[in-house]
């Protein structure tokens, strides 16, 4: 294994609770870290980590502020930003991609400190930016600079009151008005109201904002984006004709101003059209590139999908974050023994335990690969599509799969991490539901990215039928690769659990990735009969492909995203050249995640026909739970080579010193009010009744 600089990562604490199973580790955990992630990105994120732990600005509330203080903490953290000097002058020569990657690498640096920090800028800089990028052209990019230097306060308006998903029912209206050359936006009613946008509640001055275009002429020519002024920037007022608010409290993520918006006769110029793929003459004339308004909008959406990367970044990192948690307070936490009065054994060696943890310990450690792998392969296609003079073919080429890769990623890792909070907040019992532990805000602070950014069951649904598309077609379109097995179909409809274990052991690599090839063949074949049958007995093809959703498709969309990250976690270890025990670990990891999501599909590989019996069964089961044991040791340094540093992490049962109770302690005697009377004291206290005088 080649030499590699860890100088750069912090030292863990070599004494206490946790170095008991750190010392069984028969490898370097900093090492391990740098086969996950790349140095760059390290060296990135640490370097803002530490900025931010030395500023008092970002230094972590003891208890939860009200919400308008979340919301101007989180407002004041985004404008020091550029006093930070996270982004070097010398990343804006660098190309598309590298200044994207590291543009990622800060947001999920402060995604593990704060996500409303993180969604905010990644809302008010990158999504915007993005948009810019896609939709708009020369004239527009002055936008960009003044977003990244917050002389303007950018917000995305997509989404409205009644329609969210359905993007082709959106029914904000922008009117072209040859007379002065404006566009006229209107809200029809409070339906179409945009709402849910984050950054517009309280502080946004610019929307980049989703209308449909008409001409004068009363032709609908589609959505189509608009740079439009919200409030002014010096007093933060609304112009006249916006109506402007705050929705309220959420859930979580209260830092971020989540606004509606009604327009009434709005006027803009007519330069703040983003007019990249289509475009109003000053007389009126609508010209597009695209013939279907439906392409134009299929293309600039598409560039979106970052949006959605970032989020698996933010997810896979919270992955993480929940996995380290659950570990490192199960090494530490003992309970029973074998013998009664004897010691205690602490609940990591527990069988039932590892089952429950060890899987999204693996699963943030596969999806870590995984994601980076996927963004990669997103940023390639972009920056070919932009030097592309036919930069919009280009993309249309690889759309389809990139898309559909992205649609059935982003539901499969978000309900992952999902599950594993709350897998984790159970596993450490009481101790997990204090605020102070952070399982609860993480869970708040995730929640929405199961719907925002794109529903993740309607998502589900777009990646399945893009499967199912290729299951017909004649003639198989996979340009990156996902789906190529599809070319062996016939062959692997036949395969059977018998026949494979012979040719490919369960030790192999290839043993959960053909099962998994096996199970997508039969799901598209089952679900794709599934629909003709209904088809045939003359339902609605709408009707008939909601109906397959409960039947396959929704169950093909998720199996196909865990083969994609399997595949591309095999893939990329292979390339390693690394000492036995780093390949033993990933291996180990490997093998805890596979099964355990194999045995997620168990009844369909029985009602498929692939097993018979219970060998099939038994045999993932006993592998999974091997692979747990053999993991239990080496457990500790696995989440130290995922977790970020403590002032990230800021979890009072996870800190990297294992001093759980100690830490409990301190928390317990120094929490404000700890050992103060109520103030309301008196309201509770229940009158005694008088004695009566003897006198």
């Amino acid at each position: 294994m080649a030499s590699v600089d860890t100088s750069f990562i912090p030292d863990l604490p070599v004494s206490g609770p946790l170095s008991v199973y750190r010392k069984r580790a028969n490898f370097d955990w900093k090492r391990l870290r740098l086969i996950f992630e790349k140095e760059q990105a390290l060296r990135v994120k640490y370097n803002v980590w530490r900025r931010l732990e030395n500023d008092p600005l970002f230094a972590h509330a003891s208890r939860t502020l009200p919400m308008d203080e979340q919301k101007r903490l989180a407002a004041m953290q985004v404008n020091k930003m550029k006093e930070l000097n996270l982004v070097p002058k010398e990343i804006e020569s660098l190309s598309f991609s590298a200044k994207t990657k590291y543009l990622m690498h800060i947001n999920e640096a402060l995604a593990s400190y704060s996500s409303s920090l993180s969604v905010k800028i990644a809302l008010g800089v990158g999504l915007f930016n993005n948009a810019i990028r896609a939709m708009g052209t020369e004239k527009h990019t002055k936008y960009i600079d003044a977003a990244w230097n917050r002389e303007i306060i950018t917000c995305l308006a997509v989404t409205e009151v009644s329609h969210g998903s359905n993007t082709k029912r959106i029914r904000t209206t922008a009117t072209y008005d040859p007379s002065t050359q404006e566009f006229v936006v209107n809200t029809p009613d409070f339906e179409a109201a945009k709402c849910w946008v984050g950054n517009l509640g309280k502080m946004a001055t610019v929307a980049m904002t989703f209308a449909n275009l008409i001409t004068a002429d009363g032709e609908n020519h589609g959505l189509h984006g608009f740079l439009i002024p919200i409030r002014d920037p010096k007093t933060l007022l609304p112009y006249p004709g916006v109506l402007v608010g705050d929705i309220g409290e959420k859930s979580g993520l209260n830092g971020i101003d989540n606004g509606f918006v009604i327009f009434t006769n709005y006027r803009i110029p007519r330069d703040n059209h983003l007019n990249r793929t289509g475009n109003v003459t000053p007389e009126g004339v609508y010209e597009s590139v695209f013939a279907e308004p439906g392409k134009a909008l299929g293309a600039a959406l598409e560039s979106f999908s970052a949006g959605r990367i970032g989020i698996m970044q933010e997810s896979a990192n919270t992955l993480c974050s929940a996995a380290v948690i659950a570990v490192r307070y199960a090494a530490v936490r003992k309970q029973f023994g074998p013998e009664r009065q004897g010691e205690e054994m602490a609940i990591i060696e527990y069988q039932l335990h590892q089952y429950r943890i060890f899987p999204y310990l693996a699963a943030a450690c596969v999806q870590k690969i995984a994601v980076e792998e996927l963004t990669l392969t997103y940023l390639e296609i972009i920056a070919r599509s932009q030097a592309d003079s036919n930069g919009f073919d280009v993309l249309t080429q690889n759309a389809a799969e990139i898309h559909a890769l992205i649609s059935a990623s982003k539901p499969h890792i978000t309900w992952s991490a999902r599950d594993a909070i709350q897998e984790a907040r159970e596993a450490c019992g009481g101790h997990g539901y204090l605020r102070a532990a952070k399982l609860g805000q993480m869970r708040t602070d995730h929640d929405p990215l199961c719907t925002y950014e794109g529903d993740n069951n309607v998502l589900g649904q777009q990646a399945s039928n893009w499967l199912l598309r290729q299951w017909s077609a004649k003639e198989l379109e996979t340009p990156i690769g996902s789906i190529k097995f599809l070319e062996q179909r016939e062959k692997l409809l036949k395969l059977q659990y018998a026949q494979l274990v012979q040719q490919s052991p369960m030790d192999s690599w290839e043993f959960a990735l053909t099962c998994y090839e096996w199970l997508l063949c039969h799901l598209m074949a089952h679900t794709s009969g599934h629909i003709e049958a209904q088809l045939a007995a003359g339902v609605h093809r709408f009707e008939a492909r909601n109906n397959a959703q409960v039947a396959g498709a929704k169950e093909l969309s998720l199996a196909y995203a865990e083969y994609f990250a399997l595949s591309r976690f095999v893939g990329h270890v292979r390339q390693l050249n690394v000492d036995q025990s780093y390949a033993r670990v990933l291996r180990l990891l490997y093998d805890v995640y596979a099964m355990w999501l194999l045995e997620k599909h168990m009844r369909t590989f029985y009602v498929g026909g692939f097993a018979v019996g219970a060998q099939f069964s038994q045999a993932v089961q006993q592998r999974l739970l091997q692979s747990c044991a053999q993991l239990k040791d080496v457990a500790v340094s696995v989440a130290d080579a995922i977790a970020p540093p403590d002032f990230a992490l800021n979890s009072v049962i996870a800190k990297a010193d294992g001093l759980l109770y100690e830490n409990l302690q301190n928390e317990f005697m120094t929490n404000e009010g700890a050992f103060q009377r109520p103030y309301w004291w008196r309201d509770v206290i229940i009158p005694q009744p008088q004695e009566k005088s003897k006198l």
